[in-house]
């Protein structure tokens, strides 16, 4: 696994763990609530990974692009497919976003490696 991708996973692995040993219930629900938004429903889970991954670029959420890049990535999105993904929120969001933009496509060359 490529360090960046490693530590990635690994801090949220750790961080989730020690928020879900908090035992708060508001929390474990608003967790909850987001791992039932992106479940399969009438839109398929690789549309919503889509989605997400271009509201958290509009929003400039690193740690949220990277997590879409990596759940796009296990739903076999295409390197096509990104990159007009990339388009549609550099688009929305407008130039702000150029700077995730990079790093997306850094983050996403890396995972493609793995």
């Amino acid at each position: 696994m490529n360090s960046q991708l490693e530590d990635f996973n690994n801090y949220r692995s750790q961080m989730n763990g020690r928020i879900m040993a908090s035992d708060n219930l508001v929390l474990k629900r608003l967790f909850n609530l987001d791992t039932n938004t992106y479940s399969e429903g009438t839109l398929p889970v690789k549309t919503k990974e889509m989605l997400g991954l271009v509201a958290s670029m509009v929003l400039r959420c690193y740690d949220c692009v990277k997590y879409h890049l990596i759940k796009c990535k296990d739903e076999k999105v295409s390197n096509e497919e990104v990159f007009e993904v990339f388009a549609i929120a550099n688009i929305v969001g407008g130039t702000i976003v150029i700077p995730h933009l990079r790093k997306a496509v850094e983050f996403w060359d890396e995972i493609n490696k793995s």
